[in-house]
């Protein structure tokens, strides 16, 4: 009876197994018989209520059952995968196959229109987004995508010379007359086409765009699907958005017409009718020396402080345009004209390098701007029967080339502008001054903002010299110089006048101007040819000399540093490894090995020297074996890694360093400083080879070798400054993108930046009235970050720290505009307003104010040189 004990049912057998299991398998075989009967809407529901009693196990196993006799044959990899992996994998197609991927699901739409898979397609060729996307808003930059590649334009020559003409092209006065006409009717249909596409554009915009700016002025506008009548008219807008451009660059204020609406102020009255008329002896003595310093000279603040009292001093950003130049020249005369100017600016003794893009040489001299230049900047000097003359200094490596050829002046022309001692001391620590400087001027940047053309040793000379009243006695002296100069060219007329009457008979004597020019450039050719033999002599003992020194630092490197590091390595007790001694000083040992060959040959060649003597053969075959440096200089930057981890790493190498950096025996030196002399070498060579050939006459065997030693060493300077340019503008990049909040990927290739400029916002309370009548209310705070492809717009604060005179700049991205796709206008200036303008992108508008009209006119100039720039690209 114990075996047919039941539990949970009367008749179910609770201990017999055989039982149970046959009882279980007849209730399976009569539920299964019902299960067959059954509908399939009685099925389901009999499924359902069986699933609902089930548990998570009992659910699991019959899911296990089912994927492993029933295989899924499709999945959306997008549905199952993370979402930042699905965007990886998605990140790899083109735009093309993105756009056909985007038609393939919701979930694919979705994901394949995110910002983070577009936005670096986009700023690859420059195209950022001119206005900052809603949170709720996605696809922003595929629809800035698609439009920048349907808006591109492509011109034929044909096409493109008669959009933006021919420059210089002499036009008689009946063309210039038909092409102003033709202007301002193309000016008035573009305005007509933009004001359509403007109100189309009104009528369809989604409501929900509003941007993230506060400003009304600031608004975006989206470019919607618009109907086909509309696509046709905005297509005619496209095809003159360019020579839309092209007339707002013309029609903005020229040097002469700055505000836009009357003469620029630039000569006050009584200095304008003094310009043209006679000047008398007195002017001559009123008549300031000048000088232009380049920011790019080396420590020039210190060569500004080394100006004498009494000389105009002007600093100029290399960036500028010569326009701006002349404007900055202008504005410092004051309506005078220089007695003398000098333009202090890097580059050799074949060119300039005035300002960037204009490098001036014999090459380039006759281009028409550049011609142009140089005229008006005639004008602003005395002529040569008043002693008038412009000198320039490009400061160079070489002691020999202080030859001054300016006898005629009594002394060397740097006399005139610079006391000699303190231009001596900025000579001798010019290079360390300037590295010292790149700090201090960042750092001091936000809080002398006003004075960043000045320094304190010039506000400093500039005191002593209005309070020990300087003026007055520099004057006098000027005025006494000035009529005993007078004097005696009097005297020498009068002598020359009385010969003339007295032997009237002699022809020879009466000589005209142009033969007076010709025995000057005979007197001056005799000047050169003297004592060439002994100059050319003391020149190459000098790159003899030069040579021994650099070989000398060169060894030290090697004696100091790599050779205890190699004995150490095999003593068993190495302080670095050998992979690690061999990437440190491999390049730099066969540089040594190369260098230390050029001087035994240079010292055996002035050993038996004489005037017949060549040197360029030896300095030519140095040339050819130039890759030896190219190996150092492409692995400079891992040098300096590798450094720098060892020294992290190794504590027995950081104070090997510490033994003997900057010790008497290395020279004061570190090794990462050794290791820049170098890229240093090159600029001394080109210098010293230039003084050679000076020096040598053109008849000389030496003088081809020497030309082609010049070209071999100039050829291989400008691949080191174009590597170091690579990496400060890489580096310039990398730091604005870092101090600009939401600042998108800038690091591009061939992009740089040429200016920043900042503006104040200004907003118009009512833009229905004239522009002599408008009331603006200032806003905000920009900062214009200017690239030679696009321009970034930034807000710009400022906090400040409590106990603190400095304050903190900080900058907030708000768009960015293609060059190409800019848009200027002026502002006359008004009662209500000043210094204002007007840029415009397809999306945002600005009305900017700077502080002070030269700021204005210098920002335009170099827009503008920029925006014609990059279309000509």
């Amino acid at each position: 009876m114990e075996s047919f004990h039941t539990r949970f049912s009367a008749w179910t057998p609770f201990s017999n197994k055989s039982l149970n299991r046959q009882l279980f398998q007849e209730r399976v075989a009569l539920i299964s018989h019902w299960f067959d009967l059954w509908t399939n809407k009685q099925r389901q529901e009999f499924l359902f209520a069986i699933f609902l009693r089930c548990t998570k196990s009992q659910l699991r196993f019959v899911q296990d059952w089912f994927s492993e006799r029933m295989q899924v044959a499709k999945v959306d990899f997008s549905t199952v995968l993370p979402r930042f992996i699905s965007l990886y994998i998605f990140s790899f197609l083109s735009p093309k196959d993105l756009c056909a991927a985007a038609q393939v699901s919701w979930p694919w739409k979705f994901l394949t229109e995110q910002d983070c898979l577009w936005m670096p397609k986009c700023v690859k060729f420059g195209w950022f987004l001119p206005y900052t996307p809603t949170d709720n808003e996605y696809g922003a930059w595929k629809r800035h995508y698609v439009a920048c590649v349907s808006h591109l334009d492509w011109l034929t020559p044909r096409e493109a010379a008669a959009t933006y003409g021919t420059l210089n092209e002499p036009k008689t006065e009946d063309e210039e007359l038909l092409e102003r006409q033709r202007e301002e009717c193309l000016r008035k249909r573009i305005w007509e086409e933009i004001a359509l596409r403007n109100k189309e554009l009104f009528k369809v915009r989604p409501l929900w765009v509003s941007g993230t700016c506060c400003s009304s002025v600031l608004k975006p506008r989206r470019q919607p699907r618009l109907s086909q009548t509309v696509r046709e008219r905005v297509g005619s807008h496209e095809a003159l958005e360019k020579q839309l451009v092209l007339t707002s660059l013309e029609i903005l204020p020229k040097r002469s017409n700055i505000s836009g609406s009357h003469s620029y102020p630039l000569l006050s009255k009584k200095y304008r009718h003094g310009v043209h008329k006679n000047d008398d002896s007195s002017s001559y003595a009123l008549r300031p020396h000048f000088i232009l310093i380049s920011s790019r000279i080396p420590a020039y603040e210190m060569v500004v402080e080394s100006v004498k009292a009494g000389v105009v001093s002007v600093v100029y950003e290399h960036s500028v345009t010569l326009e701006s130049l002349l404007y900055l020249i202008e504005k410092a005369l004051d309506g005078r004209k220089a007695q003398s100017m000098g333009i202090f600016s890097d580059g050799d003794s074949r060119e300039i390098n005035l300002l960037q893009g204009y490098k001036i040489g014999v090459k380039n001299l006759l281009r028409p701007e550049v011609r142009d230049f140089w005229e008006k900047l005639g004008s602003y000097v005395a002529t040569e029967e008043e002693g008038g003359h412009v000198d320039f200094f490009v400061p160079l490596g070489a002691s020999v080339l202080s030859d001054w050829l300016g006898s005629q002046w009594g002394k060397a022309p740097y006399a005139i502008y610079f006391c000699e001692a303190k231009l001596q001391t900025w000579s001798s620590f010019a290079d360390f001054l300037e590295e010292t400087l790149k700090t201090v001027r960042k750092q001091l940047y936000p809080l002398f903002k006003e004075l960043q053309k000045s320094i304190s040793g010039r506000m400093i000379g500039q005191f002593m010299f209005d309070t020990m009243g300087m003026t007055n006695i520099l004057n006098n002296q000027e005025t006494a110089q000035a009529l005993a100069d007078r004097l005696m060219e009097l005297s020498k007329e009068d002598s020359e006048r009385s010969v003339v009457e007295d032997n009237s008979w002699d022809t020879k004597s009466r000589l005209s101007k142009n033969d007076l020019n010709f025995e000057a450039l005979i007197n001056l050719e005799r000047i050169l040819q003297k004592d060439s033999a002994e100059k050319r002599t003391r020149v190459v003992r000098e790159l003899l000399q030069s040579e021994r020194k650099y070989v000398q630092m060169l060894e030290i490197v090697r004696d100091v540093y790599f050779t205890p590091l190699k004995a150490a390595l095999s003593s068993n007790r190495a302080i670095l490894s050998a992979a690690n001694i061999q990437i440190l000083f491999s390049d730099i040992l066969q540089i040594l090995s190369l260098n230390r060959q050029f001087l035994d040959n240079l010292r055996d060649r002035l050993q038996e020297w004489g005037p017949a003597h060549c040197v360029g053969e030896i300095v030519t075959k140095f040339g050819s074996q130039l890759n030896t440096y190219t190996n150092f200089f492409n692995n400079y930057p891992v040098i300096l890694k590798t450094i720098e981890k060892c020294r992290e790493m190794i504590p027995a190498f950081r104070t090997f360093l510490k033994r003997h950096d900057k010790t008497i025996v290395t020279k004061m030196l570190s090794l990462p400083e050794l290791l820049l002399y170098p890229s240093r070498r090159f600029e001394e060579y080109l210098n010293l080879l230039y003084a050679v050939r000076l020096h040598t006459p053109a008849e000389h065997v030496d003088r081809g070798d020497l030309t082609t030693a010049i070209d071999q060493i100039k050829k291989y300077k400008s691949y080191i400054d174009q590597m170091k340019q690579n990496i400060n503008m890489k580096d310039h990049l990398s730091d604005i993108q870092r101090i600009i909040w939401g600042c998108p990927t800038l690091s591009e290739v061939n992009r740089y930046l040429i200016r920043v400029q900042d503006v104040a916002q200004l907003h118009c309370c009512d833009e229905e009235i004239s522009f002599s009548l408008r009331l603006y209310e200032h806003i905000h705070d920009l900062s214009l970050f200017l690239f030679n492809d696009a321009l970034l717009v930034s807000s710009r604060g400022t906090s400040h720290t409590p106990f603190e005179r400095t304050s903190k700049t900080t900058y907030q991205f708000i768009a960015s505009v293609a060059l190409h796709r800019l848009l200027i206008e002026n502002i006359p200036d008004s009662k209500y307003v000043k210094n204002a303008f007007i840029l415009q992108g397809p999306k945002y508008k600005w009305i900017c104010a700077t502080e002070v009209e030269d700021e204005k006119f210098l920002w335009l100039s170099v827009l503008r040189n920029a925006i014609k720039s990059s279309m000509e690209k």
